[in-house]
Formats: structure tokens, sequence, C-alpha cells
């Protein structure tokens, strides 16, 4: 029987080398997760290796946000729209979400449009104004039923309001501007 038990000594040792071999790759491995990255440079379309490029390395995070912008989002118009009496109308508050505006931190005179918080078919709106980020509660007498802002009228200091009266071909534009202390109404033009 010494034939035989020698025969089978190379089967055990090649059947233990695999049993190991086995054992050493999990199911979580992955030749995928093992292979690493190529860092040689790309080859050129010559065939040729290209070389890689060194030098200041920069961080693609965006960039600062420009406070003179125009921002319909600003927190300074939610705190304005809240401090806003009720919609004489409906006796609704006013929605914070501008339907027009080009507020800016930086210009004279900015404004948005809002509309009441109701669910009819045409609510009531009103401009909102603003002097350099700042709303101002006193600015005209009158800022409702304006709906949109002509932006090609405005400028730094002014700002050009649109009403319409539902009636096809029937709307304004009314110019405001910031004199230096206070809003004034400067034109008001049918369109």
């Amino acid at each position: 029987m010494p034939g035989v038990f020698a025969a089978a000594r190379p089967l055990v040792v090649v059947g233990g080398l695999g049993v190991v071999l086995l054992a050493g790759c999990s199911s979580g491995d992955s030749t995928v997760a093992k292979t690493p990255q190529n860092t040689s440079p790309p080859a050129a379309a010559d065939g040729t290796a290209t070389s890689p490029t060194t030098g200041p390395t920069t961080s693609a995070g965006p960039a600062p946000a420009d406070p003179c912008a125009v921002n319909l989002a600003a927190p300074a118009i939610v705190k304005a729209v809240s401090e806003l009496p009720r919609d004489p109308r409906s006796g609704q508050p006013w929605s914070p979400e501008p339907v027009a505006g080009n507020y800016s931190e930086c210009a004279d005179l900015s404004a948005v449009i809002v509309k009441a918080n109701t669910n009819a078919e045409r609510p009531s709106t009103r401009a909102v104004l603003f002097h350099r980020g700042v709303f101002v509660p006193q600015s005209v007498p009158d800022t409702y039923g304006f709906n949109g802002i002509d932006l090609t009228q405005c400028t730094a200091d002014t700002v050009a309001l649109k009403n319409a009266s539902g009636i096809a071909g029937l709307s304004g534009l009314v110019k405001f501007r910031w004199n230096g202390t206070g809003v004034e109404i400067i034109g008001n033009t049918g369109r």
C-alpha cells in the first residue's frame, strides 16, 4: 500500500493549496476594486505619450456668490414680505416667493412682485421696493396691481414696474426712482 499513499500525498497537497487560495478571496473582493488606476499619461493621437501637466491645482468648488447679482431667494425678501399688511381684497398674507423681480443688495432701488397667498384665479399683486437690499416700507402711496418688471427700463436707481389691467392691449409702465432719501414716481406711461 505504500504506492497508493505516495500517489495520494500530491493530491492532498494540491487540494490543500486550493483551499488556502480560495480562503484568501472573500465574496467582498473584486478584481475591479483591486485594479490600480492608470497613472501613466494618456497617449497622443500619434501614439506618443504626452507629458503630465504640472502646476498648481485648484479646487473645483463653487465660486463665491456675487452680492450684487439679482437674487430672488434672498432672506431679506422673505422678511420684508412677512412685514407687509395682509392683502386688503382677500385678507390673506403675501406669498414670499416673488413672481418677478430684480432684487439686488447693491442697487439703490430694486423691487420684487409678490402675490396674495390665495387660490384665487387672479390674486392681488404688489411691488415690494428695496434700497441697497433693505426693505423700504413706506415707499410710495400705492404699489398694488403691478405684475412684472421691465428689466430693459431699469437702472441702478430706477425700477420700471408693469401693470396689466387684464384687458388685451391695455397695460402700463410706471417708473420709480431712488432720489437719495426716498422713492418717487418719475414716469407713468401706457404701453
